[in-house]
């Protein structure tokens, strides 16, 4: 058999066993968080029917999902002269029947339609689970990426707005972020600022150029907009609302002036104005809560508020999102049912953690005591200790009789293992192990019991 040079396909990544412990101190982090606001978890397919997610990300979105061939001998079954001579006509629903989640939330809907019998509402789920995009791979953004997504559904209350900046101020105050934003904007004031110059029907236009002020600058936009149709004078028009200054009070009156003659404008910046009103009663501790005006999000199915979170100690992009969706579910069948959530980007985060170093010295290790021995008598010796210290919830590894002591001691220097007890015939016939503080170099003799005594009560330091 030919060697195969070991590689995975670009924009994803392996991860090694102290990333996964990196990784996972970030999910338990966040799903504490979750279940404390009342989130209960779920899961969906890596899988999803086409029909599923074509059509909710809009034309950009939709250019990224990935496809999967149907599986099997489908490609044998088809008539050979279709596939050499009339390729245009194998359309892709032909050939591509599913594919890769882009993201939890449309599927989290699909759920919603598919299981409505069974489900309490207002329904709150979290999930946590990887997604795919065929995006240009780059620093911060990847092909395969796990998401931690909350929604809720069945209730239109702004309430859960304002609990979800709570969630993110709480989870990544957590995390160890010190200075990061929360933006939000509302989609009604966005088609506000489009009914205010005629363009009602051209939001998506304005919403996907307005969405990159921060990675093309405003020439950049108004460029983008003359493109899609929008005159020099509707970009005099909005370019005053899209430029806003001051507090999130002055930039709230300044919009309800500028959208005087929109309904729809006017009750977006009611809505915003609720959510600061509850934000108030209940003060973030961390984060600064920011109107941005020109925050669009271009997913299509927002109707409502929509969040974005930054991190101002890295440069990093968007590490957080989410927003008001008022009947995503209509699209499977079922009307009228309202929802918001939001998504915590975990590997972005992940990468602002490292830069940060704000993981905790505990989450380079995983094993936390190593008992080592000088022979198979040592090891046997060594048993009923190891089973006292898995009993106390203690993580210990016992290590193999016929290594020499150095050996030993550097698997648990490479393993970032705090602790070691070494076994041998003095330590049998005394019944005083060697306990060994591998950060301090202090060593001690103990009993069994006492080292598992000394282990549980350190247990919040290991």
């Amino acid at each position: 058999m030919a060697s195969i040079k070991p590689s995975v396909p670009k924009g994803t990544r392996d991860f090694s066993p102290t990333e996964m412990v990196k990784r996972n101190y970030i999910f338990d982090t966040i799903k504490s968080v979750f279940r404390k606001y009342g989130y209960q978890q779920i899961e969906t397919p890596t899988m999803e029917n086409s029909s599923t997610l074509t059509g909710k990300y809009g034309d950009e979105g939709d250019k990224l999902i990935f496809k999967i061939l149907n599986s099997g001998d489908f490609l044998a079954k088809v008539n050979p002269e279709k596939l050499t001579t009339h390729n245009s006509q194998l359309i892709t629903s032909d050939i591509s029947e599913k594919a890769l989640r882009y993201d939890l939330t449309v599927p989290f809907a699909r759920y919603v339609v598919q299981h409505q019998n069974e489900i309490t509402f207002p329904f709150k789920r979290f999930q946590v689970q990887p997604v795919w995009r065929a995006d240009r791979p780059q620093r911060g953004r990847y092909r395969e990426f796990y998401q931690c997504d909350a929604d809720v559904v069945g209730s239109d209350s702004l309430l859960n707005e304002a609990e979800f900046i709570m969630i993110y101020d709480e989870a990544l105050g957590k995390l160890g972020l010190k200075d990061f934003s929360i933006k939000i904007n509302n989609r009604k004031i966005l088609s506000g600022i489009a009914q205010i110059i005629d363009k009602a029907d051209n939001i998506i236009d304005l919403t996907v150029a307005i969405d990159k002020l921060d990675k093309i600058g405003l020439d950049g936009v108004i460029k983008e907009l003359l493109e899609r149709g929008f005159t020099q004078a509707d970009i005099e028009k909005i370019k005053p609302v899209i430029l806003l200054e001051g507090s999130n009070t002055e930039k709230l009156q300044s919009l309800r002036e500028a959208l005087a003659d929109s309904e729809t404008g006017l009750k977006g910046c009611d809505e915003i104005e609720t959510v600061f009103n509850y934000i108030k009663s209940c003060p973030l501790q961390t984060a600064k809560l920011e109107l941005d005006i020109t925050l669009a999000r271009g997913l299509n199915y927002y109707t409502g508020a929509i969040f974005e979170v930054k991190t101002n100690e890295v440069n990093m992009g968007s590490i957080g999102g989410g927003g008001r969706y008022d009947d995503l579910t209509g699209m499977f069948g079922l009307k009228g049912l309202t929802g918001v959530g939001i998504s915590f980007g975990a590997d972005r985060i992940y990468d602002v953690m490292e830069e940060l170093n704000l993981f905790p010295a505990a989450a380079n290790q995983s094993t936390q005591v190593l008992i080592c021995n000088f022979d198979a008598a040592g090891e046997q010796y060594g048993l009923p200790l190891l089973q006292q210290l898995r009993r106390q919830n203690i993580n210990a590894e016992l290590y193999p009789a016929g290594a020499k002591i150095k050996k030993q001691m550097e698997y648990a220097n490479n393993k970032n293992i705090p602790y070691t007890v070494v076994i041998g015939s003095d330590e049998m016939q005394s019944g005083l192990l060697s306990f060994k503080n591998m950060t301090t170099g202090n060593q001690e003799k103990l009993t069994a019991e006492e080292i598992v005594e000394k282990l549980v009560d350190n247990r919040a330091t290991i």
